[in-house]
C-alpha cells in the first residue's frame, strides 16, 4: 500500500489527507504531555501482560527441557520489534510499521503452534490494539481483521469469544487514537499559538522600529532644512561680498539649529520609551521662544506616546513656519483633552501690515514648508485621526485631532 498521501508534514504535526485516511500527528504518537501516572499505570499493563505470556507459555509444558531458552528469546525479539515500531510510526513509514507488526505476530503464531494459546491470543491482542492506535485506520481496522482468524482458533468458546475479543479490541484501540489524538491536537495548538506570539512579536518590533524611524526622520527633516536655508543664505552673501558679521550670524543661527535637532533627536527617542513631560507643559515651552498664548481645557491624563508625538511634531512644524513667513504674528496655542480624543489649535494673526507674508496663493510659502505640514498629515491619518491647515483670516490655522 502506498502511504504518501496521507504522510503528515513532521515540521507542523499536521496530518494530509482526509482525517480518516490520515496518519495520527506526531504529536500524538508520542509521549509528550502523557500525566505521569498513566505512564506508570502504562507500564505496569505491560509488564503484567509479558508475565502473562511468559507464564502461559511454560505452564503449557511446551517449552521444557532444552526448549526452555526460547519464550525470553521470543519476548526480546518482541520487545525490540516493538520499539522499532514505535519509531517507524512516529516517522510516518507504512511498510516498515506493518513488517514489525507482522514479526510480533509470527512470535504469536509460534507460542499457539507450541502448544500456549493464552499466550498467543495476548500477543495478538496487543498488536491489534497497537494497530487501531497508532496506524492509519483503514489499515489498523484491516490489522484487526487479519487476525479475527487467530482470535477464532485460539479462543475456546470459538466465534462469540473471537468476536467479543475483536470488538473489544477495536474499542480500546480507536479510544487510545482519540485521547493521543485530543493529546495531540493541544500540542499542536499550542505550537500554532507559540507562533503566533512570536509574529506578534516581530511586528510589533517592526512598528516600533518605523515608529522611531518616522520620528527621527520628522526631527531631522525639520532641522536640516531650516539649517540649508540659513547656510545657503551664508553663501549667496559671502559671494556678494557681504559684511563677516551679517554671515558669521547666519552660520552661529545654522550652528545652533544643529545643537536643537540633536536635542529634539534625544527628546522623541526619550518620548518613545514613555520618558517624557506632559505635552501642555511641552507646548507652553515651546511657545516661550515667540511669546504664544497657550490654552489648555480638559482633565490632564496619560497620552499614547504616539499622539504625544504627533501633538509635538504638529506644534514644532506649525511654529516654525509662523516664524518663517509671518514674523510678528500673535500665535494662539489651544490644546484639548477630550472624551476619547485629543486636539490642538495653532492660530496666528498673520504677519503685521508692513511685512510679505510670503505664504502665497495656496496658503504656504513659496520655500516647501508645505511638505512639513504634508508628513504631519500624514502622521495623523495613520493614527486614525486628522489635520487640517490653510487660511483663517488675516493668518493662518492649523487643526489636528487625533484619538487618545
Amino acid at each position: 500500500m502506498n502511504d504518501k498521501p496521507e504522510r503528515a508534514d513532521t515540521r507542523t504535526g499536521t496530518a494530509q489527507g482526509s482525517s480518516w485516511r490520515a496518519w495520527p500527528s506526531r504529536e500524538a504518537l508520542t509521549r509528550v504531555g502523557v500525566p505521569r501516572g498513566r505512564i506508570v499505570l502504562d507500564y505496569s499493563m505491560i509488564t503484567a501482560l509479558s508475565v502473562v505470556v511468559l507464564a502461559g507459555c511454560y505452564t503449557s509444558g511446551a517449552f521444557g527441557g532444552w526448549y526452555a531458552p526460547l519464550p525470553p528469546l521470543g519476548f526480546g525479539l518482541c520487545v525490540a520489534a516493538a520499539l522499532g515500531y514505535h519509531h517507524t510510526t512516529l516517522d510516518h513509514r507504512l511498510a516498515p510499521s506493518l513488517g514489525l507488526l507482522g514479526l510480533i505476530s509470527l512470535c504469536g503464531l509460534g507460542a499457539y503452534a507450541a502448544g500456549a494459546p493464552t499466550s498467543a491470543t495476548v500477543i495478538w491482542i496487543l498488536v491489534a490494539i497497537t494497530a487501531m492506535e497508532r496506524l492509519p485506520l483503514p489499515v489498523g481496522v484491516a490489522t484487526v481483521a487479519v487476525l479475527v482468524p487467530g482470535f477464532v482458533e485460539a479462543d475456546e468458546t470459538g466465534v462469540l469469544g473471537a468476536g467479543l475479543t475483536t470488538a473489544a479490541v477495536l474499542l480500546a484501540g480507536y479510544s487510545l487514537r482519540l485521547d493521543a489524538q485530543a493529546r495531540g491536537a493541544g500540542f499542536q495548538l499550542l505550537a500554532q499559538e507559540r507562533l503566533a506570539r512570536e509574529a506578534e512579536a516581530e511586528s510589533a518590533a517592526l512598528a516600533e522600529r518605523a515608529r522611531i524611524a518616522r520620528e527621527i526622520h520628522d526631527v531631522l527633516a525639520h532641522s536640516l532644512s531650516a539649517q540649508m536655508v540659513h547656510l545657503e543664505v551664508a553663501r549667496l552673501q559671502i559671494e556678494a561680498g557681504a559684511d563677516r558679521g551679517e554671515v558669521l550670524k547666519l552660520v552661529t543661527s545654522a550652528r545652533s539649529m544643529a545643537r536643537e535637532g540633536l536635542a529634539e533627536t534625544r527628546h522623541a527617542l526619550s518620548a518613545l520609551r514613555g520618558d517624557m513631560v506632559p505635552v501642555e507643559d511641552y507646548l507652553r515651552e515651546l511657545a516661550r521662544e515667540d511669546r504664544a498664548e497657550v490654552d489648555v481645557t480638559g482633565e490632564r491624563r496619560q497620552l499614547p506616546a504616539e499622539a504625544s508625538q504627533a501633538v509635538r511634531r504638529v506644534a514644532q512644524e506649525a511654529l516654525t513656519n509662523v516664524r518663517k513667513h509671518a514674523p510678528g504674528a500673535r500665535t494662539r496655542i489651544r490644546f484639548a483633552y477630550e472624551v476619547d480624543a485629543i486636539s490642538l489649535e495653532i492660530r496666528d494673526s498673520g504677519p503685521p501690515p508692513a511685512a510679505d507674508d510670503g505664504r502665497g496663493a495656496d496658503g504656504l510659502g513659496s520655500s516647501g514648508s508645505g511638505y512639513g505640514l504634508l508628513g504631519m498629515r500624514e502622521r495623523a491619518e495613520l493614527l486614525g485621526g486628522s489635520l487640517d491647515a490653510g487660511p483663517d483670516g488675516a493668518g493662518f490655522a492649523v487643526r489636528l485631532r487625533v484619538p487618545a
